[in-house]
């Protein structure tokens, strides 16, 4: 059996993939360009992230859910202004959903060592994996036996986390 890669899990789940973010900077993963312009005061490119948004909308237009909690803190890091303004905002026009987990006054209701991972229909976890430094290093799927474990962690995360257009609103910086 051939092993399975986050790419695959993305590329065919059939109603919905969840990620949990929990880091503070993910600044050398993904648009490290991107983060050096938004601080800048640089206007956003046209065509930023076109390609995660076009799979995105490809997703939700057949009727799949994309959705994903970020645990944060107060003060937000550069990283965590720029990802909220360029990258939530652009991407929830595709149709991903976005939500906060603001643990600033509270204790984490999760783990400290569950970390970032992304769950597929409820049962294919693949926690994420970052250097020290935030560079993305792959994810590692697990068993459909483990999923269930990381469900929890969702609906845990979702109990308290409320939609990013909410929290955003009052906390934007």
């Amino acid at each position: 059996m051939a092993e399975r890669t986050l790419g695959d899990l993305l590329d065919n789940f059939q109603h919905e993939a969840f990620r949990l973010e929990t880091l503070d900077d993910y600044s050398r993963s993904g648009s490290v360009d991107a983060v050096r312009l938004s601080p800048d005061g640089q206007p956003k490119p046209a065509d930023y992230n076109a390609d995660w948004c076009a799979e995105v909308g490809e997703h939700v237009a057949t009727g799949r859910r994309m959705y994903r909690v970020h645990v944060l803190a107060r003060p937000l890091t550069p990283r965590l202004r720029f990802e909220p303004g360029w990258g939530y905002v652009t991407n929830a026009t595709a149709g991903e959903e976005f939500f906060i987990l603001d643990v600033t006054d509270r204790p984490p209701p999760l783990p400290s060592d569950v970390g970032d991972f992304w769950l597929v229909d409820s049962t294919t976890a693949a926690p994420v994996r970052y250097s020290d430094d935030s560079k993305f290093l792959g994810a590692d799927v697990l068993p459909d036996d483990q999923g269930e474990r990381y469900a929890a962690y969702r609906d845990t995360a979702l109990a308290h986390a409320v939609p990013f257009a909410d929290w955003w609103a009052t906390h934007a910086q």
